[in-house]
C-alpha cells in the first residue's frame, strides 16, 4: 500500500484549479522517473479536482493509480486530494481528506489563496508519512463517523469523469504544466501496462490451449486502452 501525493486544490466551479499545498512520496519510483512522476501526479490531482462537482467525494483510477478526490466547496472552494497504489483502501482515504481539509482551513487564511507560495502548512508532510499504513487513518475514521459511504462515487478510469468528447492522452498533450519529458513517462507508463496484460493473458491462454495469437491480444488491447 503507497500514497504517491497529497494535495490541496483551489477548485472554482469555473475556471482553472490551482494546488495550494501539496507532498509527494515518489521513492518508489527510480531516481530518473520522480520528476515526471510527480508533475503527473499533480496533473491528475487538478483534473480529477476539477471535474469533481462540489460536495462530492470520487475515487477514479488512471493506470495503476487511483486519485480519491473530496471536493468540498463551500465558502473556500476547496479540494483535496488523495494518490495511491490500488491496494490503498478507499475508506481511510476519505477520512484522511476530510481532516486534511479541517486542518487547512483552520490554519490557513482564505486571504492566501490568491498567493499559493506564501501559504505554510507543513503538516501535509506530516500526513503523507503517517498515513503510508491505513491502519494511522483507521483512527481517524472512528472518530469521523459522518463519511456517509453512499456519497462516494466510484469510476473504474479517469474517462468516466471527463467530459464527453475528452480523452486524457489529449489532455496531457495539450497541457503546458507538463515537460516533454512526463508526457513521455504517461505514454511509456501506459504502453508498458498494454504489454504486461498481453504477457499475462498469452501465458495463461497458452496454457489452457485455447485464444488468440500474442498480435492480435496486442491489437485488441491497444484499442481498448487507447
Amino acid at each position: 500500500m503507497k500514497i504517491y501525493s497529497i494535495s490541496v486544490i483551489l477548485a472554482p466551479p469555473s475556471g482553472a484549479s490551482v494546488t495550494l499545498s501539496s507532498a509527494s512520496d515518489l521513492s518508489s519510483f527510480s531516481f530518473y522517473q520522480r520528476g515526471s512522476a510527480g508533475e503527473f501526479m499533480s496533473f491528475l490531482s487538478k483534473t480529477v479536482a476539477e471535474r469533481t462537482p462540489q460536495g462530492q467525494r470520487q475515487t477514479v483510477q488512471e493506470q495503476s493509480h487511483v486519485a480519491h478526490v473530496y471536493n468540498r466547496g463551500g465558502d473556500e472552494q476547496l479540494a483535496a486530494v488523495i494518490v495511491t497504489d490500488e491496494e490503498y483502501p478507499v475508506r481511510p482515504a476519505f477520512s484522511l481528506l476530510t481532516k486534511i481539509l479541517d486542518e487547512f482551513t483552520a490554519k490557513v487564511p482564505q486571504t492566501s489563496y490568491g498567493n499559493p507560495s506564501s501559504i505554510s502548512f507543513p503538516e501535509i508532510n506530516t500526513y503523507i508519512q503517517k498515513y503510508q499504513d491505513p491502519r494511522q487513518a483507521d483512527t481517524i475514521m472512528r472518530v469521523q463517523q459522518e463519511l456517509d459511504e453512499t456519497k462516494i462515487v466510484l469510476h473504474k478510469t479517469i474517462e468516466s469523469v471527463l467530459q464527453r468528447g475528452e480523452k486524457l492522452d489529449n489532455l496531457v498533450e495539450r497541457s503546458n504544466a507538463l515537460s516533454m519529458q512526463t508526457k513521455m513517462f504517461y505514454k511509456t507508463a501506459k504502453k508498458v501496462r498494454v504489454w504486461r496484460l498481453i504477457f499475462l493473458m498469452d501465458t495463461y491462454l497458452t496454457v489452457v490451449g485455447v485464444g488468440p495469437p500474442s498480435e492480435i491480444l496486442a491489437a485488441s488491447l491497444c484499442d481498448f486502452l487507447s
